[in-house]
């Protein structure tokens, strides 16, 4: 069983990986053997996550910055890695912005523009970066990190929502077009975890009691609990699965 989650040999990129799920996630691809590149717009903390991988597992991880409002940028991060480990076999788009919070009526166009841009065309841009040799290769595996936010309806998450929802229907297209060449999409779709980029909504303690009112479980996530979805996602013990979202979220959306 095991083996259904071997890693050894694949080359991962996982970006917004200087912390929150992106770093968990680049830990238990490293953990499961993959070689990983940490990215994200500051080498500092990329580099200490790099260097915690590789205190673990020498020479598993490289740290390059990138931004997602730079095609350039994100082409020379996936050069980057393609030189240091080779062909990239498992991408997993994790980096986000959401720069508002509140009705959609109060969202300045610059805000809607970024959010629109950064989760949805960045995206896009770097899976026709790394696609293109797994296609040559007839393997390879990309995993989309959207939210619940995509699936329900928001009164504060409005344009993120919509960008995660667009994310999972790109999952969906591009399930189409792969799949005959053995590439496989997913998407997996947080709830509330413990992050910086969501403390908004998990800080102040009656944001998190109404955020947690519904769940099952009676609890937000941990970022650690994302990563098994993303190490199940991009190996073989997911081979017969592609186009599909994967909900963790402590059973919020039932």
């Amino acid at each position: 069983m095991s083996q259904l989650f071997d890693l050894t040999g694949k080359v991962a990129i996982v970006t917004g990986s200087s912390r929150g799920i992106g770093e968990a996630i680049a830990h238990a691809l490293a953990d499961h053997g993959a070689k990983v590149t940490i990215t994200s717009r500051n080498l500092e903390p990329c580099q200490e996550v790099a260097d915690a991988i590789n205190a673990k597992h020498p020479g598993a991880a490289i740290a390059v910055t990138s931004s997602l409002s730079s095609k350039d940028s994100l082409q020379a991060m996936v050069d980057a890695t393609v030189e240091a480990f080779g062909p990239v076999d498992v991408l997993i788009c994790n980096a986000a912005s959401n720069p508002h919070y509140g009705p959609m009526a109060t969202i300045t166009d610059e805000q809607f523009r970024k959010t629109l841009d950064n989760n949805i065309v960045a995206q896009h841009w770097l899976i026709q970066m790394c696609v293109p040799s797994m296609i040559e290769r007839k393997a390879g595996s990309v995993v989309i990190v959207s939210s619940i936010g995509g699936l329900r309806g928001s009164p504060i998450l409005g344009a993120y929502a919509i960008t995660k929802a667009a994310d999972i229907q790109m999952t969906k297209n591009l399930a189409r077009e792969y799949g005959p060449h053995n590439v496989r999409i997913n998407t997996i779709a947080p709830g509330l975890v413990r992050t910086d980029f969501a403390k908004a909504l998990w800080e102040n303690p009656e944001n998190l009691k109404h955020s947690t009112s519904n769940a099952s479980l009676g609890r937000i996530g941990e970022p650690h609990e994302i990563a098994g979805a993303a190490v199940y996602l991009a190996s073989d013990a997911s081979s017969f699965m592609t186009g599909q979202v994967m909900v963790v979220d402590g059973g919020v959306v039932v």
